[in-house]
């Protein structure tokens, strides 16, 4: 009997040391994966940082290299250039890309709710949409100007300048346009800009406030876009499963503990603490639940058709296979 016992103790300890040497040798490699962001690192994209901080990427078997972006970099010309497997950007962004011959796919759509708007000083020229004849309008570009466009050609303006159309001053990534009273009115993202006006003596009851959502004028903003031929391959759409379920449980915690995230910011190059604990509290409040509008993807496409941006109807510009499985 105690043969017998001390040959099954011997047979345990061999298959626990066999199973050992087996995941230490034959364990699945993490996969590495780019990503590249719209814009530099800020709270704007909290949930990707705390996704691989806390170890939500490695728990999917990726290493995610995050690229930062900023005011010379275009992440559409990154992806096609091979620098990244994955980009945030907007979605009229996306379609104006894939209508030029990147073609771009969105794979899932963290942002739920647009965060921009126009601001205008109350004691200034503008108060409402009928006082933007004659006046000159700050709007971003690369990629950011086409909702303003979109606005402007709903309402019947041109925005060629003149007494019957907008001006449009090409605005720099700050408030400085409005200080510098260059502009009558500038673009916001309701979690970055706009509080640098408040910073810079601004009261909210100083302004009025044109939000694109609340105006129904809102398009589709950061979302996951990678290259369609790349979807054809199997291995890479279940990378892009994990990716994106491993995104979406840092989008969660970012939501749930934004100081913490904010911190996680700040680690991967972000700047001013406090600006980047107030920018994930009101990018939370944007967040979905990853997966697809298709009637805001409508609106967006018909608004880009509508200002012959995009030339034909945008084909295969989306797929909800991604989410179906990771989500």
């Amino acid at each position: 009997m105690k043969n017998w016992l001390k040959i099954a103790v011997a047979v345990i300890v061999l298959l626990i040391a066999a199973a050992a040497i087996y995941y230490y040798y034959m364990r699945p490699t993490s996969e590495k994966l780019t990503l590249q962001l719209k814009w530099v690192a800020q709270g704007q994209f909290a949930g990707y940082f705390v996704a691989k901080d806390k170890g939500f990427y490695e728990e999917e078997g990726l290493d995610v290299e995050i690229k930062n972006g900023g005011p010379d970099i275009a992440p559409e010309q990154v992806i096609a250039g091979g620098g990244a497997d994955v980009i945030v950007t907007w979605m009229a962004a996306g379609l104006a890309a894939r209508d030029k011959g990147v073609p771009l796919v969105n794979i899932a759509q963290p942002y739920a709710k647009s965060g921009l708007q126009l601001i205008c000083p109350k004691d200034g020229p503008v108060q409402s949409e009928a006082d933007f004849k004659g006046h000159t309008l700050g709007v971003w570009f690369f990629g950011n100007e086409y909702p303003f466009f979109a606005w402007m050609n709903k309402i019947g303006l041109s925005t060629d300048g003149g007494p019957d159309g907008v001006t449009v001053l090409k605005q720099s990534f700050d408030v400085q346009p409005l200080i510098q009273k260059q502009a009558d009115c500038i673009s916001v993202m309701t979690y970055n800009e706009y509080w640098q006006a408040i910073d810079a003596g601004f009261k909210p009851e100083d302004l009025i406030v044109f939000n694109y959502t609340e105006m129904g004028n809102d398009l589709l903003e950061d979302g996951l876009y990678v290259l369609e031929d790349k979807l054809q391959d199997p291995a890479f759409q279940d990378k892009m499963v994990r990716f994106v379920r491993a995104s979406m449980k840092g989008w969660q915690y970012a939501v749930a503990n934004p100081e913490e995230a904010a911190e996680m910011v700040m680690d991967n190059g972000g700047e001013d603490e406090n600006h980047q604990k107030r920018m994930v509290g009101e990018v939370a409040k944007l967040i979905g639940d990853g997966r697809l509008d298709l009637q805001t993807y409508e609106r967006t496409a018909k608004a880009l058709l509508d200002q012959k941006i995009i030339t034909k109807e945008p084909e295969g510009a989306y797929t909800t296979a991604i989410t179906d499985k990771a989500l």
